[in-house]
């Protein structure tokens, strides 16, 4: 995410708790944060987790929209995202996601495209591995994604996908010597929504 990006959501975040009078300690507590996290968030000095944003939107009673763009998600009946368009999301660090339905007001799931690069280093490397609430299904459509999930390694190819409990350790990376695209959903648990 841009630095002007997350000055701008900082700034949104600030003003909702601000509006609503809620404490920086709790906004910290209700993320599972520390209050300097919580803080540099606000003023935009650190990367914002996807699921931080999350937890925020529900404390403030809105949608991570109006957080992210600054925008309140107006279609109700369908949204149509053409090829590569959508909104960018920084969820993980060289990662390219681009929401797909951030228009889409009261959104059960989070769909994402994505694009992983491909890194000779990666394939020698621990991949990265993180937790959320909820749940995932990720689905590849074109490339390979080398992914762990609690420890345990699979391999998906072109149509392969996979559904998974996102509280156990996961993380994917691109393999086979090219970038892979694939469909992520994420299905926020109560808390992440």
């Amino acid at each position: 995410m841009e630095q002007s990006d997350l000055k701008n959501i900082g700034t949104r975040l600030f003003t909702m708790r601000d509006i609503l009078d809620i404490s920086v300690e709790e906004m910290a507590s209700v993320t599972g944060t520390t209050i300097e996290f919580y803080t540099a968030c606000e003023r935009g000095e650190t990367d914002i987790p996807i699921s931080f944003l999350y937890k925020c939107a529900h404390h403030l009673g809105i949608d991570v929209t109006d957080l992210i763009m600054g925008e309140t998600p107006r279609l109700s009946v369908y949204q149509v995202v053409k090829k590569n368009e959508g909104t960018p999301v920084e969820r993980r660090h060289g990662f390219s996601y681009k929401n797909i339905s951030y228009l889409f007001k009261g959104r059960k799931v989070e769909p994402f495209m994505v694009t992983a690069p491909y890194s000779d280093e990666a394939q020698n490397s621990p991949i990265p591995l993180s937790v959320h609430g909820g749940q995932e299904f990720d689905l590849v459509i074109s490339g390979k994604l080398h992914m762990v999930v609690d420890g345990k390694s699979e391999m998906l190819e072109e149509g392969d996908c996979i559904y998974l409990d996102s509280n156990y350790p996961h993380g994917m990376i691109a393999a086979g010597g090219s970038d892979c695209v694939f469909l992520a959903v994420v299905i926020p648990d109560g808390e992440d929504k």
